[in-house]
Parts: C-alpha cells; structure tokens; sequence
C-alpha cells in the first residue's frame, strides 16, 4: 500500500510499505554494523540496494533530515543549554546560517514570539559555549541571545510510527 506524505517544502511523497518499514526501523533500531544496510535489508527481506537507494530518496525528498547518533553528551564530558534570540526579520536568514554553521548546534527553530530563534548548543565547556553565543552575537549583530541551561535533564525516547 501506498500513502502520500508532505514534506517540509509540502512537496507529496509517496511512501510504500517498505519506505515505512524503513523509516520505523532507522528510528530507533539502526545497526551498529559494518554494513548496517546489508543487516537492514536482511531484517525487512529485501537487497542491501534496495535499501540504499530508498534511503537516499528518503533524504532527497526531506522525508528524512539526518541519519546520526543520539549521544548522551553529559556522560562524554560536553555540557548544553537551550538558546533563544531576539531576532529582527531582516537578519533572520543570516542569523541562522550563521548558528547552523556551529557543529554544536542540534536543532534551530523559528517560533511565533518576541524570541522567536530557539536552538540547542553543544560544546565541552559552559565557557565554550558563552564564547560560541558572543561569537554568534558579534557576527550577526544580534544582542539579545539568551542561554537557558537545563535545571534537570528529562530524556524521552520519541519513535514516530510511520
């Protein structure tokens, strides 16, 4: 069966069945393998091919964003903290080329408010990370780039069933 999906841009994907075995599987269940398509192709009865081309056509049409690891970064020694900005809509895209080009920053949101940039930075220091936030501040002409540290840390695992 085939479903039609919208993707960011609102462009219409069809997803089939192995598209969502797929996209349920990688979520939660990637192999750490030396050829985790070879072991996920095995899995969903299908070829090691198969399972790469559909996945590159999954990141083709931004049904999915980013294949990566979720990595506990307290326990490697990093620290984070949730930032919001002030940012004036003439300097919207600049600012957000400007924190998207950090390694450290996990996720950049746009929001419907006074502070209306919200992100996550990751760096091996809270001094790092002060540094990276004036640093961003000074390239932009931002001012107003608040640091939120989380006061207790509440970790969920989130699967979307596709």
């Amino acid at each position: 069966m085939s479903e039609k999906v919208k993707t960011r841009n609102q462009s219409n994907v069809l997803l089939d069945d192995m598209d969502r075995m797929i996209l349920n599987e990688i979520q939660s269940h990637f192999p750490i393998e030396t050829r985790p398509y070879q072991v996920l192709a095995e899995k969903l009865g299908c070829a090691e091919q198969e399972i790469l081309q559909r996945v590159q056509n999954l990141k083709d049409t931004e049904v999915i964003r980013r294949i990566g690891a979720n990595c506990n970064s307290r326990k490697l020694g990093y620290t984070s903290t949730l930032c919001a900005a002030q940012v004036p809509s003439h300097q919207m895209e600049r600012f957000v080329e400007v924190v998207n080009s950090y390694p450290g920053v996990t996720h950049n949101y746009r929001r419907i408010h006074d502070y209306n940039i919200w992100f996550t930075l990751i760096a091996p220091s809270k001094e790092e990370i002060e540094r990276i936030l004036q640093e961003i501040s000074d390239l932009t002409g931002v001012k107003e780039v608040m640091s939120l540290p989380a006061e207790r840390l509440f970790k969920i695992q989130v699967d979307f069933e596709v």
